[in-house]
Parts: C-alpha cells; structure tokens; sequence
C-alpha cells in the first residue's frame, strides 16, 4: 500500500468520512504535512482525528526512517509493515463498541469507545523507543462493566533495540495507560513482534 516513492497510500484503508468527523486519513496526512496550518477547528476538536495523527505524526518520525531503509534495502524489502500500521490507525479512528465506566451512582451512565481505548495502547508507544504499534484488539465482553478482557497487540521493533526490554516496557506503560483512564479488567496483555526493521547508521550507508 505505499506508492513508487515508498509513501504509505493511505487511501485504501477502507475508511468513511464519518469515521473521522467528515475527514479522511488522507486529508488528515496533508494536514499534517503543512504543519497544521492553516489550522482547522474541526479537526482539532475532533476526538477521533487528534488520535489519528498523533498516530500519523509517530508513523512519519520512526516510520519515515525506516521506510527510507526499506527503500535503500536489496532485495526490495516487503511494505506490509506499514500497511498494518496505517490498518491499526485506521481501525482506531472507528469508536467501534462502547465501553462502559463502573457505576458509581445509580443515575451515572458514562463510557468511552473502544478506539478511543485502541489509541490510548497506541500511545503507549511514545514511551518506548524502537516501537511501532500496529494492530490491537480487545478481547472479551468489553461492553460489560467487570468482565475480563485480554489484550493482544502487534508491533514493529528496529533492530538493535532489546526486544525483550521494549516489549516489557510497552506492556507497563499500556497497563498503567489503562488502570488510570478506564474500568477495564485487564487479564493480560500480548505483545506480538510482527517485523523487525532496520536504519542503517551513516557509517553503513557511506560504505
């Protein structure tokens, strides 16, 4: 899914503009690309499009590097990392179920989306360096106030990063993400590494 410059194409993702408030990740990628500006009030107070290009923006840091990698690579190296990826951002921008707060007054009904809980574990990954969130998934009644839910998420690590280490660290910091911000019941949360990339040093690319 990236064109013949090696850019994620992120206009086969399958998302409609009421996913997004009316936008689209392709326009979110143009917006972000001129610097946010002019600024654009529905998309800032949008919920669903500030998540995806925290996403985005991540993508275009570590991603860009590696996809600059990919492109020196021989043979050519597999673009499907970035495609699950961009598929993990694009499934985060849809609210998906609605996740329910333990009631503390009978009267009090409040909740939050299941991809608003998708891009707090994406957000985890700020916090790790070497990492790229993929795709998660919740698994369990999710809906249900005190069920138990497991965690499943994929990853891209660049190479020469302790996978062991960062994959450790990207489980605490999504398990304290969310203990603080929501009620779920947390019974485990899997790391699965999917690709491994490198970025070649200055060093390596003059020789």
């Amino acid at each position: 899914m990236t064109d013949e410059q090696g850019t994620p194409d992120v206009r086969q993702l399958g998302l409609e503009p009421g996913d997004l408030d009316g936008h689209t990740l392709e326009e979110l990628s143009d917006y972000l690309e001129s610097g946010r500006l002019p600024l654009d009030p529905s998309i800032e107070g949008s919920p669903g499009c500030q998540l995806a290009l925290d996403a985005l923006e991540r993508l275009q840091g570590l991603g860009g590097q590696l996809i600059d990698a990919d492109a020196a690579a021989m043979p050519e190296v597999d673009d499907s990392w970035v495609d699950r990826i961009l598929s993990g951002i694009a499934l985060d921008a849809r609210a998906g179920r609605r996740i329910p707060f333990a009631e503390t007054e009978p009267d009090v009904d409040f909740g939050i989306t299941e991809g608003a809980v998708r891009g707090l574990i994406r957000s985890a990954e700020n916090a790790v360096p070497g990492i790229l969130v993929g795709r998660s998934t919740l698994d369990g009644d999710v809906t249900t106030a005190g069920a138990p839910v497991r965690i499943a998420i994929e990853v891209n690590a660049v190479y020469g990063e302790s996978i062991p280490t960062a994959i450790e660290r990207l489980r605490t910091e999504v398990a304290d993400r969310l203990r603080r911000q929501t009620d779920l019941v947390i019974t485990g949360i899997d790391v699965t590494v999917k690709d491994i990339q490198r970025i070649s040093s200055a060093g390596e690319e003059a020789s």
